[in-house]
């Protein structure tokens, strides 16, 4: 039964350039003088660094683990020594240096010991583990950890599995001559999958451009007698991604606000499948990949490299031509240029483009936007490109949201028929990356504010909390003179107002003999305390001691002395100086 295939809006059909890379088979690129290994690799965390400088690996060593579970494991391509972990400039566009193992190869090339396991024996939690640790990641160019996609939506079975075969970008050949190649362990990889997921059907989409890796892949599919169903979809550039493909295999949409999981389908590569199969069945984790070498050069070819060679040492083996001037990593529809050939082949390098002024001419000026519409017509994703150019150039970011623009997947239709030459994705890729920057900035704002409202919370409560405590002593020293009984004498004999004018009122009197009353009430009863004190305490050094109390009842006299009645006080300051006769 012929699966019906569908159509997904847009596209364009770029000249393919690939019949020059296909000629010879996969080639073994030789071990360079020193590997720089990433430890990020793959969308997500990036790993821990195992190792350290002067320690000996072996190939296939695990010297990066996953920190979280959206990350992946990396390994030592070969035997050799650590010789730094330090920063090294990485294959981005941005050139900035990464964290990096840089090993020296011994020679030897001396595998680890390789468990090889059957994952039908295993539970489906444990093999998502071991694909984690064995470092396997979407090598469609996405680089997504792939036991992260494969947990099944709770709610929704998966019905079809899609295995992405396309390779629409101009080029590249990396997928073809694998499954021309490999393809019976791309079908037991893909049973993996399969059986991870519990799929009801396997899909293998393959342009139909590429006959032999069509042929190839039917032929394993029958030998291993799997019931998959190999598709030639039409050649249409972009319908090698995952929603394209997906739209072109099951006819159904992946919003962009969902998984397609949630509408039970999920996709990976054929060389992702490939290498979940090695890691399983032999125990070789992901340290090597096919990488296409093609472009401005004397023998394309596809090589099979290990990560971490640098660039330069890999363009050498076709052989640059004299008017070279750049490089590009991925294809000429959403690749970037190689800031400098230093940096390491990744997992996330499927493509190597020698460039020249022949092959890829400079861009001619940019001209104005004559809205001719052209640029929405191939959009696969149903965007208006022209809007979302309008509003990045004028830098109003929110109505680019409006218009969806992280919808748009760089994929470069766009700027592929604009008539008036606008470079549309790098207008885009600026208003995402402005807007990426205002919402950290914005993040690390309202972190700062709370951190700022808990400290003036933790300050008040510590104030509130120390009242609090001033309160309940003040309190319980106010019970305690109330409760301590006052002595006979404590209230001091006022002298009548007519004798004494001097004298307060009786009230005021009567006040003042109260809180008199309390203070010598309370220094009595400090004496009193500090005698039965030094009663009750035989020290060994009795005088010491002993003149030591009697300062403090020297200073406790002394305090009774300051707080005179107001009447005596009174008495001695009416009384007139003596003169020397």
């Amino acid at each position: 039964m012929l699966q019906k295939l569908f159509r997904f809006k847009g596209g364009v059909k770029p000249d393919t350039n690939k019949a020059p890379s296909v000629q010879d088979p996969i080639g073994q690129a030789p071990l360079p003088a020193r590997l720089y290994v990433p430890l990020h690799q793959s969308i997500g965390g990036a790993p821990n660094p195992l190792v350290q400088p002067g320690e000996q690996v072996r190939k296939g060593q695990l010297i990066g683990s996953a920190d979280r579970w959206v990350s992946s494991a990396v390994h030592a391509p070969t035997s050799g020594t650590v010789l730094a972990v330090e920063e090294h400039v990485a294959a981005h566009p941005s050139g900035l240096p990464t964290l990096s193992v840089v090993i020296e190869p011994d020679g030897r090339d001396e595998w680890i010991d390789r468990v090889p396991v059957d994952h039908r024996s295993l539970p489906p939690e444990r093999v998502r583990e071991l694909l984690r640790d064995a470092g396997v990641v979407g090598l469609g160019g996405a680089v997504f950890p792939s036991h992260a996609k494969l947990t099944a939506a709770k709610a929704v079975p998966v019905e079809h599995l899609v295995i992405n075969g396309a390779e629409c970008e101009p080029f590249m050949t990396c997928d073809d001559v694998l499954m021309r190649e490999r393809a019976e362990e791309i079908v037991r990889g893909s049973a993996i999958f399969r059986d991870l997921l519990a799929a009801r059907q396997v899909l293998i989409g393959i342009e139909d451009n590429k006959p032999e890796a069509v042929a190839a892949m039917r032929e394993a599919v029958d030998r291993l007698g799997e019931d998959y169903e190999v598709v030639a979809v039409p050649t249409r550039y972009p319908a090698g991604g995952a929603k394209q493909l997906i739209r072109v295999l099951t006819g159904k949409e992946v919003p962009a606000s969902k998984r397609s999981t949630e509408l039970g389908v999920q996709c990976f590569n054929v060389a992702t499948a490939y290498t979940a199969y090695r890691a399983l069945a032999h125990g070789e984790p992901v340290i090597s990949r096919i990488v296409t070498l093609t472009g401005n050069v004397e023998h394309p070819r596809n090589w099979e490299v290990r990560l971490g060679t640098p660039m330069h040492d890999l363009v050498a083996l076709g052989g640059p031509k004299a008017d070279t001037g750049s490089y590009l990593m991925g294809g000429p529809m959403m690749g970037f240029e190689i800031p400098d050939l230093a940096a390491p082949v990744v997992k996330a390098t499927n493509c190597v483009i020698a460039g020249s002024p022949t092959l890829f001419p400079p861009s001619p000026p940019e001209m104005p936007c004559i809205r001719c519409g052209a640029c929405a017509e191939v959009c696969p994703h149903e965007l208006q490109p022209f809007e979302l150019y309008w509003f990045a150039r004028a830098r109003n970011f929110g109505k680019t949201q409006e218009y969806y623009l992280f919808d748009c997947i760089e994929c470069g239709c766009c700027s592929y028929v604009c008539p008036s030459h606008i470079p549309l994705v790098q207008y885009f890729r600026f208003a995402k990356s402005e807007i990426w920057a205002r919402e950290r900035e914005k993040q690390a704002a309202e972190a700062a504010k709370e951190r700022f409202e808990l400290r003036n919370a933790r300050e008040e409560r510590e104030q509130a909390e120390k009242a609090e405590r001033l309160a309940k002593a003040a309190a319980a020293r106010t019970s305690e003179r109330k409760a301590a009984p006052m002595p006979a004498d404590a209230v001091p004999v006022v002298a009548d107002a007519a004798a004494n004018p001097l004298a307060p009122s009786p009230e005021v009197a009567a006040l003042a003999s109260d809180a008199e009353a309390i203070k010598k009430a309370t220094i009595v009863a400090a004496m009193e305390r500090a005698r039965a004190q030094r009663e009750a305490v035989r020290p060994r050094n009795t005088e010491r001691l002993s003149a030591e109390q009697e300062k403090e009842i020297a200073a406790i006299e002394a305090r009774r002395r300051a707080l005179q009645p107001d009447a005596e006080r009174a008495d001695a300051a009416s009384t007139p100086p003596r003169t020397a006769e």
